[in-house]
């Protein structure tokens, strides 16, 4: 009886802390939505390209065709809803963009989340898109991690950031802290210094070469150019981006160190809002590596920064206005989205 009593002691810890390990993941999973779906539509129309035939002289017309476009989503959110946004649609169907989800503050203290991922056909290319992130919001601090992969900007990173929160104002706060970012080597470039026929020679040891008709072929012997002109114009571009995609893809993935500054701003009435934020990272360490993003840029220091903004306002019952966007600079890439209009009830 009595070692049964020194078991049961023993355990009891431990079963309070399951207890509680499972009752902090119930609240995390509390209002968080996960969702799938497909979404298609028609791409370009189909384009008629006429030519004459050579030998025959005769008028051929080759019709290309471009395949529908589609969208495979699915993911899982938990964000809470800013009082400005309108939650029309009865489910999630991965179409929705919400510029909110790219601030630094949300509405809410403590952990949100946002896991999604996309695989989409447009205008007959197929790529990838992925924003995974974990955000907790605290009055005095900030912590996130994130995975952006855009895949029709070509991007792709991870980022780390602790920042200290100070409150200025009940609406208005700013922040500091330090950012962590791994990347593929942005600002490499496998071409430069090459001039002339050192881009055919790239190509003849990827494997193309002429035939005794002055042709161009590639590797599987299909013809590509039918002279020089149309190689240099066309052929020779595709070959020379398929190979600074090879030469990065053997590159080791690179870690940015850097200090970040930030903001965030919120107001809101009925009939006004203005929601804003940006964060600049100005100072980065200087990484000692061949392929550091530092060795590509003058001064061996750069800015990198990033914002967003939304606003409303409802003019009166029948007007309103509204412009919301955000914009991003990394490694001097940009990519960003707007929206800006009003609307205006006749009736």
């Amino acid at each position: 009886m009595k070692k049964l009593l020194i078991t049961l002691l023993c355990c009891v810890p431990f079963m309070v802390q399951a207890q509680q390990l499972k009752d902090w993941g119930k609240q995390q999973l509390k209002f968080a939505t996960f969702y799938t779906a497909v979404t298609g539509n028609n791409s370009l129309a189909d384009v008629s390209i006429y030519s004459i035939n050579p030998i025959t002289g005769i008028l051929e017309e080759n019709i290309e065709s471009t395949p529908f476009d589609y969208t495979l989503a699915f993911g899982v959110r938990k964000i809470a809803r800013l009082d400005y946004e309108n939650r029309k649609n009865v489910f999630y169907n991965g179409t929705e963009t919400s510029v909110s989800d790219a601030a630094t503050v949300g509405n809410v203290e403590g952990l949100e989340y946002l896991f999604e991922f996309d695989y989409k056909r447009q205008q007959g290319s197929k790529f990838v898109d992925q924003q995974h992130f974990l955000r907790y919001v605290h009055d005095h601090w900030i912590l996130k991690v994130e995975y952006v992969q855009d895949g029709f900007a070509d991007l792709r990173y991870f980022e780390a950031s602790q920042r200290y929160r100070y409150n200025v104002a009940k609406e208005f706060s700013l922040n500091i802290g330090l950012v962590q970012r791994f990347s593929e080597p942005y600002g490499f470039n496998p071409l430069d210094g090459l001039v002339g026929a050192d881009f055919t020679s790239i190509a003849i040891d990827q494997g193309y070469g002429t035939n005794f008709e002055g042709e161009w072929i590639n590797p599987d012997g299909n013809v590509v150019a039918e002279n020089n002109v149309v190689w240099n114009a066309v052929a020779l571009p595709n070959v020379l981006n398929e190979y600074v995609d090879q030469e990065r893809a053997l590159l080791p993935y690179q870690w940015n160190h850097s200090l970040v500054l930030g903001y965030d701003y919120y107001h809101y009435t009925k009939s006004f809002w203005f929601h804003s934020w940006a964060s600049v990272l100005p100072l980065h360490v200087s990484a000692k590596n061949e392929y550091s993003y530092t060795n590509f840029v003058d001064g061996n220091t750069w800015f990198d920064y990033t914002g967003g903004l939304i606003l409303g306002w409802q003019v009166n019952k029948r007007l309103g206005l509204f412009s919301e966007g955000k914009y991003h600079k990394y490694w001097n890439r940009v990519w960003h989205d707007f929206s800006v209009g009003f609307n205006y009830r006749i009736i």
